[in-house]
Formats: structure tokens, sequence, C-alpha cells
């Protein structure tokens, strides 16, 4: 019997109630599909960072090192400075662990209401591949005559070669493993004429060991209005770091809201991360009223990258399923509790319904 090693970070606000929801669909998904794992959780965010003044240490990384995967919730809170979790957390588990690709299904489930209108579940069914490492988020940049009428900031996007290249190679190899074997670079080559150049050249590139793969281009601003008008034209797309943080929670709300939208940080052979990309929530904290399906649609991703296939397919339909058969995805509408959501999903991967 297989047996792995999750991390677990609940985080911050909400994140503890959903995390907890979705460690109840493993235990179910184990139970049913015959793996183990073993659990090891760390504190992490806006809470500890309070109390302690730490983010991230050595300890904290070597634990997630020698894990197989990692299930996070969220952080952030109100009395921490925006800027010191995201850099201090996120961004560097995703540098240390080497997480350079940022994986964002979008998916309509059947019953799933779309605040697109006449959109269908077939109409809305890709993956966004986005870069995770460089770009703007890697922090680079300046300021001169800082806080003077003359003030000028500067914020570098740096790609390299090889990154740029293991993501498109990701991509392709992503888009040739589905039926549609289709692949949309989205960028901006008529204005950020460096970066996207840079982009152009690797797809096209890369493009020559895929040839059954079909492959088109599109300004990030063409993908936005496509996503929302057509969105059915779309089967994988690849994309920076910016772009890819801006169009995915586009997709979050054609899917129908952050409630159903799950995210993965990968390392492809190494140790990833999967998280709802909803963050903490404020306000719902103690309600009971927060949508889990997210956190668990992250554990059917976390499943899936661990081999686990089967497991995280029946999770992910069984999250189809509990979603359809709610009022509304949005917190507080549901007509069920977070618990009542996690017992409806276990009852499907259990095959008790």
């Amino acid at each position: 019997m297989a047996r792995y090693s999750i991390c677990v970070v609940p985080g911050d606000g909400t994140g503890p109630e959903v995390v907890a929801e979705a460690v109840k669909v493993l235990d179910a998904a184990a139970t049913r599909f015959g793996f183990g794992y073993e659990t090891e959780y760390l504190d992490l965010g806006g809470e500890r960072h309070l109390r302690t003044g730490e983010t991230l240490t050595d300890a904290d990384l070597a634990v997630m090192r020698r894990s197989d995967a990692i299930l996070f919730g969220a952080i952030g809170h109100p009395e921490v400075k925006p800027g010191i979790l995201e850099q201090g957390v996120l961004l560097r588990i995703r540098r240390e662990l080497d997480q350079y690709i940022n994986l964002r299904p979008v998916k309509l489930y059947p019953g799933v209401a779309s605040p697109v209108a006449d959109v269908r579940p077939e109409d809305v069914d890709f993956v966004v591949v986005r870069e995770n490492s460089e770009g703007l988020y890697v922090g680079s940049g300046s300021f001169s005559e800082k806080g003077t009428p003359d003030e000028v900031a500067i914020q570098e996007s740096v790609n390299t070669r090889r990154g740029v290249e293991r993501c498109i190679r990701y991509a392709f190899e992503l888009a040739n493993s589905r039926p549609r074997r289709h692949l949309t670079l989205c960028g901006k080559t008529n204005v950020l004429t460096y970066a996207w150049d840079l982009w152009a050249r690797v797809f096209e590139e890369v493009a020559a060991g895929y040839p059954d793969v079909e492959t088109a281009y599109a300004h990030v601003d063409a993908v936005c209005l496509w996503m929302v008008e057509d969105p059915a034209r779309f089967d994988v797309v690849v994309t920076d770091n910016m772009f890819g943080d801006i169009i995915t929670d586009l997709g979050a709300a054609i899917q129908g809201g952050m409630g159903i939208a799950s995210g993965g940080n990968v390392c492809p052979g190494g140790v990833s991360m999967f998280e709802p990309i909803g963050g903490t929530a404020p306000g719902f904290e103690g309600t009971g009223q927060i949508n889990p399906l997210a956190a668990i649609g992250a554990a059917a991703m976390m499943l899936t990258e661990l081999g686990e296939t089967a497991a995280g397919s029946a999770v992910e339909e069984a999250v189809g399923l509990v979603a359809g058969s709610l009022p509304s995805l949005r917190a507080g509408r549901m007509g069920a509790t977070t618990k009542e959501v996690g017992d409806r999903v276990v009852e499907v991967v259990s095959g008790a319904r």
C-alpha cells in the first residue's frame, strides 16, 4: 500500500475550517482506494507573524521538503502589512521548492450557475498554466527621487529562457494529454516587446516538437474578452506570472466563483502545494458558512499529482456533484454548513450515495 507524507498548513481566517473538510475527504478517499498517509501540520500565517515576528523559517521549509505534497489553506491578516506574508511565505515557498508551475483548472460543473449568460458546462473546461517563479513577481525594481514630485518607481519583469521554456514545455505536455490537444499562448507581444519576444520565440521552438498540438496566440486583453464571450475556444492556456494571476480570477468567476476554484503550485517530480484560491474570507470565520469545495478540489489535484489518479478523479467528480446540488456557491448562501458540504462529499467519495 502506498503511503504519503502530507504537510498541512491551515493558515488564517477560514483556512483551518476548509482544510479540515479537505482532510476529512482525504480520509474517505484513502479508505476507498487503499492508500495511506500521515500529516504534519505547520502554523504559518498572520496570527503566527503577529505572535513571533516570523514568516517562514528554515525549519518550516525542512518539514515541507521531507513531505510528498503540501495542502495549504489561506494566509492573511488585517493587522499585517500587505506584502509581508505574500513575499515571506507564499512566494518564498514557491521559490525554495521550485514550484515553477501554477496550475488552475477552470471547469463549470452541471447545476452550477455561472454569471456568464447562456454558458454551458461543455463550454467551460480549460486549464491555465501560469509561470510561477519569474516575471514581475521576482521583486526586482528601484525608486529614484522617492517622496519628491520627480519620483520614479521601476518594477522589472525578469524572464529567463530556462524559466520560460520549462513552463511552455509543461503546457505542451499537458495539452498533448488532453482530448482537444490545443494550446493558446496568452501575452502582449505588441507592447511588451522584450519579454514577449522571448516567450513567442520559445513557444514556436517548443511547438515544433509537438506536431499533434494545435497552437494559437492571443493578447491578454483578447483572452479576457473571449473567456467571457466564448470560453469554449480554450483548452490549455499558458502565460506569464502577472497575466496568469489576473486571468485565473476571471476564470474563477466564469466557473461559478471562488468557492469552487482550486489551484496547484507544482514542481514536477518535487514537492507541490495545493490550495483554494479564494483567500481567508474575512468575516466568515467560525460561521460555518464558508464553502469548502475549493479546498476539497485542491486535495483532488494533490492526489492526482501524487499518482493516485483514481482517487483524485473520484474526489473531483464528488466536488462537481455536490457543487451542482447547492443553491449557491457563495459563502452564506450555500443552503448547508461548511461541515455539511464536506459530509456530502465524503458520502459520494465513499460510495454511500
